[in-house]
């Protein structure tokens, strides 16, 4: 049996852990919170200048800011769905998307937010062609 004392202190070291891990759970939302609204921010941003050509076959038309994801939106302005081989696509896509996501100096805010960058294609008629995403555990190194 635990004496009166050792009660208290045992209620007193709770009631510490317990709001020491609120104080924690709090400053991870207003964390997690202050960096969706940067998410945000980059994609307002970005917007500013979309639609943007990437290349002869690629424009970028615009972001959007999700939940710890940032997803852009690409059309492949010279080509339809039917005339694309979209695995084909994919897998010469996926290592160039992949890559940026590890090594882009630009892109290391993201992360190191653990942000899942997602990448959607759709054909010069504006039909959905394919997505391509980079998560964490795509892009996180081991050292």
């Amino acid at each position: 049996m635990l004496s009166h004392f050792s009660l208290r202190k045992f209620f007193a070291i709770c009631l510490i852990a317990i709001a020491t891990t609120s104080f924690s759970a709090c400053n991870l939302l207003a964390d997690k919170d202050a960096f969706q609204k940067i998410l945000v921010k980059t994609a307002e941003d970005m917007n500013k200048s979309c639609p943007q050509t990437i290349d002869a076959e690629t424009r970028l038309d615009n972001l959007v800011a999700l939940p710890n994801e940032l997803q852009y939106n690409y059309t492949l302005v010279n080509y339809a769905k039917a005339d694309l081989n979209v695995k084909t696509f994919e897998d010469n896509m996926r290592p160039i998307i992949l890559n940026s996501a590890k090594t882009n100096p630009d892109l290391k805010i993201f992360r190191d937010n653990k942000t899942t960058l997602t990448y959607n294609y759709k054909d010069k008629e504006g039909v959905f062609v394919t997505k391509i995403s980079a998560t964490e555990k795509d892009y996180i190194t081991t050292k």
